[in-house]
């Protein structure tokens, strides 16, 4: 067993507050059953050790939101997203409800949500066992929650939960950190400038596990499943380095055609300065652009974009 990855020197190591995100609470007989018919992941079999990385996507299998999820309690799942998309999500979501014992509300006020980092993790969440291999695990202590995220640039993170009190963990890591470590995992989270851009693989999702194709139906299921099998898909994301910042939602550009875009920023952070320069994105573009060639974002006259290597396998790959 290898011991979950923890540089103290890093600057990827503290406990960050998570404003930038929000929680929905699904309560009722059937938010597991309810949850299993809206998104990508199977939440039908989720169990009280374990979280989801999940998609919500329209008909035509686009992502209008993404969200970490787990149980909080029997009949009681919380969903983490971007906090830009919760009230629309949140609306959206509701519509579907029908005659589901189910009740979906805004609980980010009710909790106080924060970031771990490298050692962090293990001293906060000391009931996790000495592991590297337990991304999207979830641990209860007390009426704490965690949830194990992947990796960035080789340090343990994760998500903690804990009830709105006077008292909360005192903070020793910044957000930008944070996000930049966000960009790092390889693995997006989407906003509201990116709202029905992708379908889920082209932000890699089935290789980090955020798509079941063995589950039920899903609004956009069959689009997903025919990019997944009929080799329809064109498009992956990548990480990037850029010296000056880029905005989520920048159209990415290839030295072949200064006309027509190949890409989309999908999400950016800077750099911690001990790390390198300028600013870290996950783009999402197609396979070809990356092949060779220059890239920009913005225009075709833009930033200079540099590849750099994903953290993980895809699972075409694998």
């Amino acid at each position: 067993m290898n011991p979950i990855p923890s540089n103290p020197d890093h600057p990827l190591n503290g406990i960050c507050a998570l404003p930038h995100l929000g929680i929905i609470r699904v309560q009722g007989d059937d938010a597991q059953s309810f949850l299993q018919g809206q998104l990508t992941q199977d939440f039908a079999l989720l169990q009280p050790d374990q979280a989801r990385l999940a998609a919500f996507c329209s008909a035509k299998g686009r992502m209008q939101a993404s969200f970490v999820g787990w149980l909080r309690a029997p009949g009681e799942v919380l969903l983490v997203c971007s906090r830009d998309l919760l009230a629309p999500t949140l609306k959206r979501l509701s519509m579907f409800v029908m005659r589901a014992k189910a009740k979906l509300s805004d609980a980010t006020g009710e909790f106080g949500l924060y970031g771990l980092a490298g050692t962090a993790v293990q001293d906060t969440m000391k009931t996790i066992a000495a592991s590297a291999d337990f991304t999207w695990a979830k641990r209860q202590n007390g009426l704490n929650d965690g949830v194990v995220l992947p990796t960035a640039d080789g340090q343990a993170r994760a998500l903690w939960l804990v009830p709105a009190r006077p008292e909360q963990p005192e903070t020793s890591l910044s957000l930008d950190v944070w996000r930049w470590g966000e960009v790092k995992s390889g693995v997006a989270t989407i906003s509201a400038p990116i709202v029905d851009a992708f379908v889920p693989q082209m932000l890699n999702y089935e290789s980090v596990g955020g798509v079941n194709f063995k589950k039920g139906c899903y609004p956009g299921q069959e689009v997903v499943a025919r990019s997944q099998f009929r080799g329809t898909l064109k498009r992956r994301a990548f990480i990037a380095q850029c010296d000056a910042s880029v905005n989520v939602g920048d159209e990415v550009f290839h030295s072949a055609d200064a006309e027509q875009p190949c890409g989309l920023v999908a999400q950016v952070a800077a750099q911690p300065p001990s790390t390198g320069a300028g600013y870290l994105a996950i783009v999402s573009m197609q396979v070809s652009a990356a092949e060779g060639g220059a890239l920009t974002a913005g225009s075709a006259q833009g930033l200079l974009l540099h590849l750099q290597p994903l953290p993980y396998l895809l699972l075409a790959d694998v």
